[in-house]
């Protein structure tokens, strides 16, 4: 059994975490020991540098299991543990990972062969997948050090104080909740609360668990906050801090959350996986809040780029960002990674209008993701999943408003010759076949996909003649 530095040897000793539904806590200590007894446990044959795939359910195993992955100097590919069968092989086929920890629903065919020899420089630590669904998902692939120097920003823009008591209701399976919500309080020698994607039935105790464990931290996305501020009552004190981060936030919404909490102490967060978590964040009290303010950068600098290339310090165009927390690449993706940098800068795919003070208002996306509340879906994904389906010709996804996620998932697809247009029992077929956030909760009927002269799919045309009644 491998025991190397990590950043489970530099936690503090006053850390613990607690699983709010089974009220399970595990100090430092504790966790340790769990951690050794999951090294125990892992697939033998295994070599530094495999991949092992995470996949536990419970929010406690899956951050024993990546802690003790790392100590044995695997690397860790955290994914969501609902994923379909076809899905789950995707992820293996994609990352080459040797094993699977959690449910498999499944028949895998693991990777053969053995493990890459690491070569100069930070090594990978961390993959998490931008989408572990059908096509070929994006594996956004940290280290080590990348991982702890945005923890260690982090920390140092919010204050270790503030987070000695932090709940986190978002997954443990990709980066706001893993490293913002989790490794960030952790580190920090805080109690981190773990309630991952509380249930409509939970959130009326939300209130009431602030309270009784005098929470002072805790950071969502605003699809969570819509329903939060509808079913759950205001805790009786004051939150010290709240960051919304992962998808847009209004300013009604921004006063309401505050309003709520108990605190103007409310930062509107900018943050990707590919920097590991948040780059910059603006406060409900800054002077220049508005729709789209997410202030300044932690530990970074932004720039923007115009359509002709020319990088500036300040003006409006494609947002960039430079910062010591930034992702090794996408795995086995040379392709991907020539198009994420421009001259030593990350392009975030947002764009924004940039002050000469550094501080940042986000505009919109250039990408064609669809957010549903912080959960990134490709639409690329879902045109490749509806393609495989028996009566379907072509397929074109596209978002449209979901007064809850922010976006929903619609398409418009061309049916088969002789096939009938049956929309739900076509969503049964997808939720047989991919995660839930993939299934589209609208469909549409074309007779033809528009494409424009080079032969490519326009998606706004296409979800104008689908429906003229939606938003432009």
């Amino acid at each position: 059994m491998t025991e190397r530095p990590d950043l489970l040897s530099r936690l503090p000793a006053g850390a613990r975490l607690t699983s709010v539904r089974t009220g399970r806590t595990l100090d430092t200590d504790g966790l340790r020991a769990a951690v050794a007894t999951r090294q125990r446990q892992l697939p033998a044959g295994l070599s530094p540098g495999d991949r092992l795939v995470i996949g536990e359910a419970d929010p406690l195993d899956f951050l024993i299991a990546l802690f003790a992955a790392w100590r044995e100097g695997y690397v860790g590919v955290g994914v969501n543990p609902s994923l379909s069968p076809d899905e789950q092989q995707n992820v293996v086929s994609v990352t080459g990972a040797k094993a699977w920890l959690g449910e498999i629903r499944g028949s895998l065919a693991f990777a053969p062969g053995k493990a890459e020899v690491a070569g100069e420089g930070e090594t990978p630590a961390l993959i998490l997948m931008t989408s572990g669904t059908t096509g070929k998902p994006k594996g956004i692939v940290h280290s080590e050090g990348s991982l702890a120097r945005r923890i260690a920003l982090n920390i140092e823009a919010i204050g270790a104080d503030v987070l000695q008591r932090s709940l986190c209701v978002l997954p443990v399976f990709f980066g706001h909740g893993l490293i913002g919500n989790v490794l960030t309080p952790f580190a920090a020698g805080g109690h981190v609360h773990l309630w991952p994607t509380p249930a409509t039935s939970e959130l009326p105790g939300l209130g009431p668990y602030i309270d009784g464990h005098r929470i002072g931290f805790m950071s969502s996305v605003p699809s969570f906050w819509r329903l939060a501020l509808r079913l759950s009552p205001r805790p009786t004190r004051a939150l010290a801090r709240v960051h919304v981060g992962s998808a847009p936030l209004g300013l009604e919404l921004w006063r309401q959350v505050a309003a709520w909490s108990g605190t103007d102490t409310v930062f509107k967060m900018l943050g990707m996986t590919e920097t590991a978590n948040w780059i910059g964040g603006g406060a409900l009290t800054d002077a220049q809040a508005a729709d789209g303010y997410v202030g300044a950068a932690w530990g970074g600098t932004f720039a923007v780029r115009q359509d002709d290339g020319t990088i500036l310090s300040a003006g409006v165009g494609e947002v960039l960002v430079r910062s010591p927390s930034i992702m090794l690449g996408y795995w086995r993706r040379p392709d991907l990674d020539a198009e994420a940098f421009v001259d030593g800068w990350f392009r975030t795919g947002d764009v924004g209008s940039l002050d000469a003070a550094g501080r940042l208002t986000l505009r919109g996306r250039i990408k064609t993701e669809i957010n549903r509340g912080g959960i990134k879906v490709q639409a690329e994904e879902i045109d490749m999943l509806l393609e495989r389906h028996p009566d379907i010709a072509e397929a074109c996804a596209f978002g449209i408003p979901d007064p809850v996620a922010g976006e929903a998932v619609a398409a418009a697809i061309v049916l088969k010759p002789g096939a009938h247009f049956d929309p739900e029992a076509i969503k049964a077929w997808c939720r047989q076949h991919a995660r839930s956030d993939a299934v589209p909760s609208r469909l549409y009927a074309l007779d033809a996909i528009p494409r424009n002269d080079r032969g490519k799919i326009v998606r706004g045309d296409v979800r104008r003649l689908a429906d003229p009644a939606l938003p432009a």
